[in-house]
């Protein structure tokens, strides 16, 4: 069974769906149709084999077999293997039909007008290597449109802040369908999907917070890369396939075919540039398409979700969660579920949140309550003084007063000693430290006297 993707949507929409900024080129625009299928017409109990060089070629879309699940059971990928390994002999008997000169029957005949039209004859070739599965994401998409109605709104203000294409807030339905906790195998997270080593270049990304995992710092932090990337590659089609490949593959495709974001998916053959680099900026067009005309793809509706409005603090200290919840009289888990950048040990109070991280408040607690959450101060622990009527004399090594130091951010073990009339080996023996140990971290509490 061969499908034309024109005329299998439910919608009857077809052609191209770019712009001005997001041009799509006759070589892509059977991969936009592709995928614009895939997010807005095809259910996830539905599976397309398609070839997967010519998005255009699909040689079926049939129902999986059993309930549909998040994941497939053993015996669905057993089918689905089952239905690749016989479009792959069909394929490969059409190629031997072809080499041979023999005719063909009708439906031969049919598949190879598709792969003409898609590649021209050349490309039946080797097609049997090229038999892909692509299940429907039609549910996915449609909450993750849903849950855009929450960040949509800010999305595009912080694009427009950066004078990028306020568009660009579509991306995160290509990335993770607005999953604030998704992470992908290779261990991107968030949003917006940034890799860590990325990460750490557009915000912070350390032991204590991760920002990937809070959508609207990570936003701040793709519109700068998207910025950036857009001012080295010079058109948007290339600074978009970049955050999947990299800015600086996407200049040795440019180096090769200029700014032609069509030849260089049909043509260019650089390393790492695969299904997923080839097919990620019409994946983005596609999603742009269908989210931008959702009530279209999706008639039965939609429920979206009210549009994130909360107070940003900035903490000047160091505090722990359940001095900072209770400063704004909430509870820390009402607080740790705003802050998804927070790392668990922040969250449960096991470590305070340093100085200059992000706080996100219910909508009108910086008004209600307008002061800042106080510091908390340096701990003096004192013995008691003794009692008059008795004499004592201290025993050996014991301390007349400890003193205590409670680490701010970008302190070193060095300067903590210098400030305090010690050196480091003294300081090190005070808390029990061993020679190499030189880590501390803010709001660490250091023994600084009273031994």
């Amino acid at each position: 069974m061969l499908l034309v993707l024109s005329g299998c949507a439910s919608t009857g929409m077809h052609g191209h769906y770019g712009s001005e900024r997001f041009p799509v080129p006759d070589e892509i625009a059977d991969n936009v149709d592709f995928w614009r299928h895939v997010y807005g017409v095809w259910r996830r109990d539905q599976i397309a084999f398609h070839d997967d060089r010519h998005l255009g070629v699909i040689y079926e879309v049939a129902t999986l077999p059993g309930a549909s699940q998040e994941s497939y059971t053993p015996e669905q990928r057993a089918w689905i293997a089952a239905r690749k390994r016989h479009h792959a002999k069909r394929v490969r008997a059409l190629e031997t039909a072809l080499r041979e000169q023999r005719p063909l029957e009708r439906a031969d005949r049919q598949l190879l007008a598709r792969f003409e039209q898609a590649g021209g004859r050349e490309a039946v070739f080797g097609a049997d290597d090229r038999v892909r599965s692509q299940r429907g994401l039609r549910e996915r998409f449609k909450r993750g449109v849903e849950i855009s109605g929450r960040y949509d709104g800010i999305f595009r203000e912080i694009m427009r802040a950066h004078g990028v294409p306020e568009d660009l807030a579509y991306l995160p339905h290509v990335e993770s369908s607005f999953q604030t906790h998704a992470r992908s195998s290779v261990g991107a997270g968030g949003v917006w999907q940034f890799m860590p080593a990325t990460g750490r270049l557009f915000m912070t990304v350390d032991g204590d917070v991760d920002e990937r995992f809070d959508p609207i710092l990570a936003a701040d932090g793709a519109a700068r890369y998207l910025a950036q990337a857009h001012r080295k590659l010079g058109s948007w089609p290339l600074a978009i396939t970049s955050y999947n490949h990299g800015q600086g593959g996407m200049a040795r495709a440019k180096a090769q075919y200029g700014d032609d974001i069509g030849r260089i998916v049909e043509d260019y053959d650089g390393r790492y540039f695969g299904f997923a680099s080839r097919n990620f900026y019409a994946e983005f067009v596609a999603a742009r398409e269908v989210a931008a005309h959702a009530r279209r793809y999706f008639p039965e509706g939609l429920t979206y979700e009210r549009p994130w409005r909360h107070d940003r603090l900035v903490l000047r200290h160091s505090l722990p969660v359940h001095r900072l919840a209770s400063h704004y009289a909430l509870s820390p888990h009402q607080l740790s579920a705003l802050n998804l950048h927070w790392r668990t040990h922040l969250s449960e109070g096991r470590r305070p949140i340093p100085a200059g991280t992000t706080v996100w408040l219910p909508e009108g607690s910086l008004q209600r309550i307008a002061s800042h959450p106080p510091a908390v101060p340096v701990v003096v622990e004192r013995k008691p003084a003794p009692r008059p009527q008795i004499a004592s004399t201290p025993r050996r090594g014991q301390a007349a007063a400890s003193r205590y130091h409670i680490v701010q951010p970008n302190e070193t073990l060095y300067r903590v000693a210098l400030e305090n009339g010690l050196t480091v080996p003294q300081l090190r023996a005070l808390n029990q430290l061993t020679p190499g140990d030189n880590a501390i971290h803010p709001g660490q509490r250091l023994r600084i006297g009273g031994i």
